[in-house]
């Protein structure tokens, strides 16, 4: 197999063909990127340092938090830096690196939100046993779960793609590296190894897919029969946050992989991307008082008030 299989460097799709248009995409989205890490930023500080939020609830969020900024870093500096600069360029190693990062985030994220479902199902449904349901530990194991086996799979899947002999160029047609994207390079039918194993993830992200739609089903039936109306209406906002968040990560999600050809566009898919991890601080504290009570105190110096982060 000749080195010529493996290009040294792979060509991105360019947001602009004007110098123009590429400082004001670099512009608007460096805002919205440092609107994301500001907003998850918050958030991560006033779960780690306040006691009262050391809930699952909270721990859960915690590690969607760092998934969400981990997932934004991956892609939007280097697509920042290309439009800045004025080229397209990134290396075989940062293609490697994108894929892998990209791919870990994402799954890891989607194996959260079915752990969140699962977590919010027990809070409505079995409350009188969540304390021992949902214990410490058992939260722990389940995070460690779902980042431990999406690194592996990331791990599987990108070892497999760059293993790929490419022969059609070395031209992305997307504004990062990603797996879709390697396989249209790849020769004759030496990518069916790959697809067969995103075949394979595809049907384990229908399963989480399904038993998080049942478990808001169960969750639904559960808040309809809370004899209260303020008791419903409680429960029901204690899972609007997550289902927004749930709704906005599966659109976008769909209209980025399935939206018709016609309406292809690198700077609308990388704002979609943005948003998501932008809007998301916005969603979870928007209807969470208590969050909000101690966000705002991290923000105006409230840690000599009671905010004490654990000492390194």
């Amino acid at each position: 197999m000749s080195n010529s299989s493996f290009p040294s460097e792979f060509l991105l799709l360019p947001f602009a063909d004007t110098r123009e248009l590429q400082l004001l995409h670099f512009g608007l989205f460096l805002g919205i990127y440092l609107a994301a890490l500001l907003g998850n930023g918050l958030i991560l500080t006033a779960v780690a340092c306040d006691h009262p939020l050391h809930t699952p609830m909270y721990f859960f969020l915690l590690n969607l938090t760092l998934l969400d900024v981990g997932t934004i870093t991956t892609t939007v500096p280097k697509a920042m830096a290309n439009s800045l600069w004025d080229t397209t360029a990134i290396s075989y190693l940062e293609c490697a690196a994108q894929v892998f990062f990209f791919f870990f985030f994402i799954s890891a994220e989607f194996s959260l939100l079915t752990i969140m479902a699962y977590d919010r199902y027990i809070a409505i449904c079995k409350r009188l046993h969540y304390g021992t349901i949902m214990a410490s530990r058992t939260c722990v194991n389940m995070a460690a779960a779902a980042w431990g086996s999406t690194f592996l799979n990331a791990v599987l899947h990108t070892a497999n793609t760059f293993s790929l002999p490419l022969c059609q160029g070395n031209a992305l047609d997307q504004f990062f590296c990603e797996i879709p994207q390697i396989l249209k390079l790849s020769c004759s039918d030496a990518y069916l190894r790959e697809v067969g194993l995103i075949v394979a993830s595809v049907c384990l992200a229908s399963g989480c897919f399904v038993f998080l739609v049942l478990s808001y089903v169960e969750i639904f039936r559960a808040v309809l029969r809370i004899p209260s109306e303020q008791g419903r209406h409680k429960a029901f906002f204690m899972c609007l946050p997550y289902l927004a968040v749930v709704f906005l990560f599966i659109s976008t999600a769909f209209f980025a992989y399935l939206k018709p050809p016609s309406m292809s566009s690198s700077s609308l898919n990388l704002l979609l991307a943005v948003l998501y991890s932008a809007v998301n601080p916005l969603i979870y504290s928007m209807r969470n008082q208590e969050l909000k009570d101690v966000v705002w105190k991290v923000m105006t110096g409230g840690f000599s008030e009671g905010i004490n982060c654990p000492s390194s």
